[in-house]
């Protein structure tokens, strides 16, 4: 079990205030397309794309001049191979801080049992706890009435209960999507309503802090300008969105494509964050990790 303290309550995020002290230095984060940040594109981030994780790992290094990030998160990848693949190498990055989401695509795209996927995922938490990183787990989000994936949201409910046990059982922490009810207006999702926007990526990264009661700098609403609209206007477009989207996406996972030799995780070593108030230049020499 982890023996950290939390630091107390975040306060209210401030870009002029310098964000408090919190005890991790290694964040690894493990995953498919969510952690990866799909949707979230930016030309000058490692593998193209920024995403919640960046954008936490960024707010972190604040500070912390010895603080080091990586990402193994790949998109498309199913819970057992997210296990198979990521897990072992995460374990010899030795993280104090590890993210995990993983299911997300069984569920979607294999109809899978959320109760089977859990028994998968308990002795991964259990193993990556007992190592004292803290262990960050997120529920899946609640798509409510959008089209198509109505029909998938007992799974998914189902599958965020039993997260919640393994979190508890293991000492872990759930980064709540579920609840999270900025994440049901359009402007949150990417427009293949299967990720998250840029605004999406701020908004998750915001409310991981605030579980892990990190004080932040992240402001509402701010990522960039958005397009007007809504899902009743989304919805209008429903089989332009299912053509261009929907039925290649599926198509893709129904025939089992392996991931391709070009998609790699896109941090797969820890290493310094350059972001605001991060200084430009290699770290400081450590302690052995």
């Amino acid at each position: 079990m982890s023996t950290f303290s939390i630091p107390g309550p975040a306060r209210t995020p401030s870009a002029a205030r310098t964000p408090a002290p919190h005890p991790w230095n290694r964040f690894v984060a493990l995953g498919d397309s969510f952690t990866e940040g799909y949707g979230d594109p930016e030309p000058r981030s490692p593998g193209g794309v920024r995403g919640w994780a960046d954008r936490v790992a960024e707010e972190l290094s604040l500070g912390h001049r010895d603080f080091a990030y990586a990402n193994l998160a790949v998109r498309g990848l199913l819970l057992q191979q997210i296990v198979d693949d990521q897990v072992g190498p995460a374990l010899e990055l030795k993280p104090d801080l590890v993210t995990l989401s993983a299911g997300g695509n069984d569920l979607v795209f294999r109809g899978s049992d959320p109760d089977k996927l859990a028994e998968k995922l308990d002795p991964v938490i259990g193993l990556l706890s007992a190592t004292g990183a803290t262990v960050v787990l997120f529920t899946g989000p609640d798509w409510g009435n959008t089209p198509v994936f109505n029909r998938i949201r007992g799974r998914v409910a189902i599958f965020n209960e039993n997260l919640r046990t393994i979190a508890a059982r293991h000492d872990g922490v759930v980064a709540d999507l579920w609840s999270l009810r900025q994440l049901t207006g359009q402007q949150m999702w990417d427009p293949d309503r299967l990720h998250f926007s840029p605004l999406g990526h701020h908004t998750i990264a915001a409310m991981v802090l605030e579980t892990l009661n990190v004080p932040h700098t992240l402001q509402p609403l701010q990522p960039k300008v958005l397009p007007t609209g809504s899902w009743r206007q989304a919805r209008s477009s429903d089989l332009v969105w299912a053509r261009d989207y929907l039925f290649p996406w599926v198509l893709r996972r129904v025939r089992q494509r392996p991931t391709g030799p070009g998609l790699k995780a896109k941090r797969p070593e820890p290493g310094p964050v350059f972001g605001p108030g991060m200084p430009h230049g290699p770290l400081p020499a450590g302690p052995d990790r």
